[in-house]
């Protein structure tokens, strides 16, 4: 008896695998990075009949091919580190889709247990499926589960251990792809056989057929042999078949999961209640302003709660910062304590409820209907339509936002997505647009600096599109039914992402507080302001003060307004004209957002990249609010 099982959940993306892990692990889980990759891994412990199992939930995919990251760290993972059992999640009212990367799966020969979730959505399509024929049809185990309801669960875990532990037997089937093709198969095998990859040698040498390049490296330093034959036989088959053997093999898989999931389920089609709001909601003109007016409803909502959360806490932590500054000095007071609680007006206020919300989105399928519908705009800045989802997250945080670009394929469409993400107005910059400019101009003023925000993320969006080389890949992505979300599930995930963004910004914030305080204590704060005199006073038109209150905004652009404020008063049209406040909210909305996002382009694109999009963006928006400037006292303004 092991007294220590590894399971890996693998699956489609929104098939209940988050569930299953979070049924599984509890409050026993934490998310972090795979090591070297931006991809989130959620890993968790729970403790049945006397073991201890660990849950790594892999990311949600549709192949085991290596065109996107989660693709390549998933086949890694369970290759090489060799679990000891794989829990496949398949969607029951998917059948046939989800059998297409299960046959992948049993491709790498590992002991598989299927969890076959979700039979109540597919009995309310008119789909049954029998899973003892479908356990016959596949050589594995299947079990049925109603993930959301907690309604298997217990069973599949103990159908996993008992595989894991070898107290079950299982004998997968060794499907066949045709007399041609398995013939190619059987010759490279000896070749293979002893090729020391860690890797299955017939997996080997189906993924050779293919054309995987990452395969041909890896056997070509042992077996240089079997990729010279591998691309022969391939071509053969090319010219036997009148296609690539990569597609020769997806359809003879395709196929293979249509016989499977034909035999054991039975279809009686009825409509879907929510046939009707999905033609609403994809509709190509009335799908948009859905679309924007829910989004809208968000925001407000967010910003309503996050208003009053926030006010609350600043009246709880004001006396605090002060009665510790008075106490311990106001290193200690505003520079520690008050960067620490700094972090807190930001996340519980708005982070959080925003997260909760979009979860809550997401988990009811509408989020990538929303993708759906972006596409086309996405596709003229470089990217596809899931870049819309980080680009959401922005209005929140701009910090989520760039740790949410993670979803896209390739590193070139992560950039991107990254730079256009930190360009979104956060929840902080829409403090100085209304605060200052809705306040003081006129709220038609500040939805314009909206309208100019979004012209300045197309143009410049299309201006990095052409300088990086490439081309934008296609969407291929799942539109999930519309489901009730679970809350457990969304509240937990809700939370595991805000705990991300708290981690990477709270040594920031701190820091910055700490160097800010310290500034103002050593009275360095009017030479500073005399020395950006130059850039405030003679480009921008600003008072020479604003330069300091600027340089407070790389810790939270809120400040730039508190400390506005505070220098000059709390009626701020007695010492500024409506184009002064008009240009300060221009370059407190476009120049860098914060220390805190700045450290999650730094985990996301590394430093180099991270200090070039940093150093634009603060030359843009230096160069916009002095032509801003200019062009607002020529109107009079």
């Amino acid at each position: 008896m092991k007294a220590k099982i590894r399971v890996a959940l693998a699956g489609n993306a929104n098939v209940g695998k988050s569930v299953i892990f979070n049924h599984f692990t509890g409050l026993h889980q934490h998310v972090g990075n795979w090591p070297g990759k931006t991809v989130e891994k959620a890993e968790g412990t729970l403790y049945f009949r006397g073991r201890v199992v660990d849950v790594i939930d892999l990311p949600g995919i549709y192949s085991l091919s290596t065109f996107s990251l989660e693709e390549k760290i998933s086949r890694e993972y369970i290759a090489g580190e060799k679990p000891d059992v794989v829990i496949n999640v398949v969607d029951a009212s998917s059948l046939e889709r989800n059998l297409f990367f299960t046959l992948q799966l049993l491709e790498l020969e590992p002991k598989v247990v299927v969890a076959l979730n979700q039979v109540d959505v597919a009995e309310r399509k008119g789909v049954r499926v029998d899973p003892k024929r479908l356990e016959r049809e596949l050589g594995v185990p299947v079990v049925p589960t109603v993930a959301v309801r907690g309604r298997g669960i217990h069973s599949l875990l103990e159908r996993a251990v008992e595989v894991a532990e070898g107290r079950r037997r299982i004998r997968p089937h060794r499907f066949s792809y045709g007399r041609e093709i398995e013939r190619r198969v059987r010759s490279l095998l000896p070749l293979l056989e002893k090729a020391g990859t860690g890797y299955p040698p017939r997996w080997l040498a189906l993924k050779l057929l293919e054309g995987d390049e990452e395969v041909k490296r890896l056997v070509g330093r042992v077996s240089p042999r079997a990729v010279e034959l591998a691309g022969k036989y391939s071509r053969e088959l090319e010219g036997l078949y009148g296609e690539k053997a990569s597609t020769l093999l997806t359809s003879c898989r395709y196929s293979l999961a249509h016989r499977i999931a034909s035999r054991s389920q039975r279809i009686h089609p009825r409509p879907a209640r929510t046939e009707r709001l999905d033609a609403l909601t994809t509709h190509p003109l009335l799908g948009y302003p859905l679309l924007a007016g829910l989004l809208l409803s968000l925001l407000l909502t967010v910003f309503w709660v996050g208003g009053r959360v926030e006010g609350v806490l600043e009246g709880l932590t004001e006396p605090l910062v002060k009665g510790t500054s008075e106490r311990l000095g106001s290193l200690a007071g505003e520079g520690v304590v008050g960067g620490l609680l700094a972090g807190l007006t930001i996340v519980l206020p708005f982070v959080l409820p925003f997260y909760v919300l979009l979860t809550l989105l997401e988990d009811s399928g509408y989020l990538a209907r929303g993708a759906f519908l972006m596409d086309g705009l996405m596709h003229r800045l470089g990217v596809h339509g899931k870049a819309f989802i980080p680009l959401l997250l922005g209005y929140g945080c701009n910090v989520p936002a760039c740790l949410g670009c993670r979803i896209m394929e390739t590193e070139r469409e992560r950039v991107l997505s990254v730079f256009l993400s930190t360009l979104v107005p956060c929840a902080a910059r829409t403090v100085v647009i209304l605060g200052l400019v809705g306040r003081f101009v006129g709220m038609g003023w500040a939805l314009g600096l909206y309208l100019l925000d979004l012209a300045a993320i197309f143009l410049l969006g299309r201006l990095a599109f052409k300088i990086m080389p490439g081309e934008p890949v296609g969407l291929i992505m799942e539109i999930p039914p519309y489901r009730r979300p679970h809350l457990p599930t969304v509240l937990r995930q809700s939370w595991n992402r805000t705990k991300d963004f708290f981690y990477v910004a709270l040594p920031f914030i701190l820091g910055g507080s700490l160097v800010l305080t310290a500034l103002r204590a050593g009275g360095l704060l009017d030479p500073l302001s005399d020395l950006l005199s130059p850039l405030t006073v003679g480009w921008l038109g600003l008072p020479a003060v604003a330069g300091v209150t600027l340089l407070f905004g790389l810790l939270r652009k809120e400040l730039t307004l508190i400390m506005l404020t505070l220098l000059l008063g709390p009626d701020l049209s007695l010492h500024l004209t409506h184009a002064q406040m008009i240009t300060f909210a221009t370059v407190t909305v476009f120049y860098f957002p914060c220390v805190a996002t700045l450290a999650a382009l730094v985990r996301e694109v590394g430093w180099k990249r991270s200090l070039y999009i940093a150093a634009a963006e603060v030359l843009f928006a230096l160069w916009l609010g002095g032509v801003m400037y200019r062009l607002l006292s020529l109107a009079g303004v």
